[in-house]
């Protein structure tokens, strides 16, 4: 079976949108899709066609291209059940344990609530890859704008057993933000210490620094290193206030 090939491409001032190819199948879905433009000049470009949008929750920076691609490409729309409500242009709901499948390649849906209420992951096992929206950044975790810190406490365990060479695929360039702040909260990590210079010297030639693996993070991400749902919480309210 093909590898899966997955192009990052910037969106408005710091999303990721993921465009993802099955080269066996010819099929083509793009995981949020913050904006049209970008996404139909990438496909376009390849002489892809996009034939689903998977929406991993219901934020305008995540669905802002849905209608867009729908109409340009006849897309199918799966989006978390939970946020139905919240995603006019959803034609498939699904929820924890379903499976989504492009081409030959199966996900499975993980419920991942916190940032949003019916917040969903998609875990690609034999492609050892994740879409995480914004549950899981590179040395962070999503704000828990409508969950608690025992709902992403949860998230973090669910995501730290994953296999520790999964690929991570998260929405946003956060990446120096939270470094910056894992460095205060585990002042003795020296793999945070390190990684930090190295997100530093990416950033400042304006490269990437995403995707991530499930190994990086749990070396030298607080949030997922937490031990306790109280211990997350107390992260999450220092790294709310922190403006370092």
């Amino acid at each position: 079976m093909a590898a899966l090939e997955i192009v990052r491409i910037p969106a408005l001032s710091d999303n990721y949108v993921w465009l993802v190819h099955d080269g066996g199948s010819g099929e083509t879905m793009v995981v949020d899709p913050a904006e049209a433009a970008p996404v139909l000049a990438q496909a376009d470009a390849r002489g892809w066609r996009i034939g689903a949008i998977w929406n991993t929750h219901w934020h305008p920076d995540h669905t802002g291209g849905n209608a867009a691609i729908k109409a340009a490409h006849g897309a199918v729309v799966i989006a978390p059940v939970a946020e139905a409500a919240r995603i006019p242009t959803a034609d498939r709901l699904v929820g924890g344990g379903d499976s989504v499948a492009l081409g030959g390649h199966v996900a499975t849906v993980i419920e991942t609530p916190g940032h949003t209420a019916g917040h969903i992951a998609f875990h690609f096992a034999e492609d050892a890859s994740v879409f995480v929206g914004d549950t899981l950044f590179a040395m962070g975790c999503g704000r828990l704008f409508e969950g608690d810190a025992g709902q992403m406490f949860g998230n973090m365990q669910r995501l730290a057993a994953l296999p520790p060479e999964t690929i991570v695929y998260c929405a946003h360039e956060y990446t120096l933000s939270n470094g910056r702040y894992a460095r205060v909260a585990e002042p003795g990590n020296a793999a945070i210490a390190e990684r930090l210079e190295t997100v530093e010297r990416q950033r400042a030639a304006g490269e990437p620094t995403v995707p991530t693996t499930i190994a990086l993070e749990l070396a030298s991400n607080p949030f997922l290193r937490a031990g306790t749902a109280a211990q997350l919480a107390e992260l999450r309210a220092a790294k709310d206030a922190f403006r370092g």
